[in-house]
């Protein structure tokens, strides 16, 4: 199974959500996991080499992935039908190597938040993906939600996503999700991200991604 993880918006927690998602795969459900930085910081691929300097087993391999090398490296890596791949895709859209790795996804995982800008580069995303890809299915998950801030156009956001995918509960956000890495989710962060992995995960990825 590919999952993609993007959005057009930097900061959106895309990486972050990658890790968590990598996380709770390997450690609550024994899943042979991969991990794609496809992202152009590849804050995934560093924290994963840090990890290695400091002599700990990796529970699943990370690889920065260049776009050229895409379809070698999937047909490599869906050999095994068992292995569940996690893409974390660049922040941007404008590059037609994209379209392969965008046709591959056997799901779609979108962490936005309510502010304008967001909301903007979100539909944006929703809409180039799901032109390339109508197969997988899309799933928002609002993020790093603030509890003392109103969104006052939240419910209209829900309704206007609603029509490209599903929109999954709200991840608050905590400062703790900052010393998330490659071998452990921080137990004070579980609590927030437990009922939307464990929706992801019984809903899509134990389904193979159906509906």
């Amino acid at each position: 199974m590919v999952i993609l993880i993007g959005n057009q918006k930097g900061g959106a927690g895309k990486s972050t959500l990658t890790l968590l998602l990598a996380n709770y795969l390997t450690e609550s459900h024994k899943r042979k996991v991969t991990v794609l930085d496809m992202d152009y910081q590849q804050s995934v691929s560093a924290k994963y080499e840090k990890a290695k300097v400091l002599d700990n087993d990796p529970p699943y391999e990370v690889m920065a992935a260049d776009l050229t090398h895409f379809p070698m490296m999937l047909e490599v890596l869906t050999v095994n039908p068992d292995e569940t791949v996690l893409i974390d895709l660049p922040g941007k859209m404008d590059d037609d190597g994209l379209i392969p790795v965008i046709l591959s996804g056997d799901l779609i995982l979108c962490p936005f938040n309510y502010d304008e800008f967001s909301v903007d580069s979100t539909l944006l995303f929703a809409m180039v993906a799901g032109r390339i890809n109508n197969r997988a299915p899309t799933v928002f998950i609002p993020n790093r939600i603030k509890a003392n801030v109103r969104y006052d156009t939240r419910q209209q956001v829900d309704r206007v996503l609603a029509g490209f995918g599903t929109v999954s509960p709200a991840i608050a956000e905590r400062i703790d999700f900052q010393r998330v890495d490659t071998l452990h989710t921080p137990a004070i962060v579980l609590p927030a991200v437990l009922p939307v992995l464990d929706l992801l995960y019984s809903n899509y990825i134990d389904k193979g991604g159906a509906v």
